[in-house]
């Protein structure tokens, strides 16, 4: 039986993947155009704080693909 070592961080081109994914996932979220007082959009919201977190843990920094209006800090590379 063979043990492996497996490694404890993504590699570079799982990161970039995870990252796409990531990105398609945003958009899907914040896509809808539905009333800000409804249960789906306050789940959606909530998603969406999640997975801008899990982001920011395992790429050390905040999402490239997040954009603010003129509400937040525009951070371009």
């Amino acid at each position: 039986m063979v043990r492996r070592n497996h490694p404890k961080q993504l590699s570079g081109q799982d990161l970039e993947r995870f990252l796409q994914a990531a990105e398609g996932l945003h958009k899907a979220i914040v896509g809808p155009l539905i009333s800000p007082t409804c249960d789906h959009y306050r789940s959606l919201q909530a998603l969406h704080e999640v997975l801008l977190k899990t982001v920011r843990e395992v790429t050390g920094k905040d999402a490239a693909f997040i954009r603010w209006n003129g509400r937040g800090p525009v951070r371009l590379p």
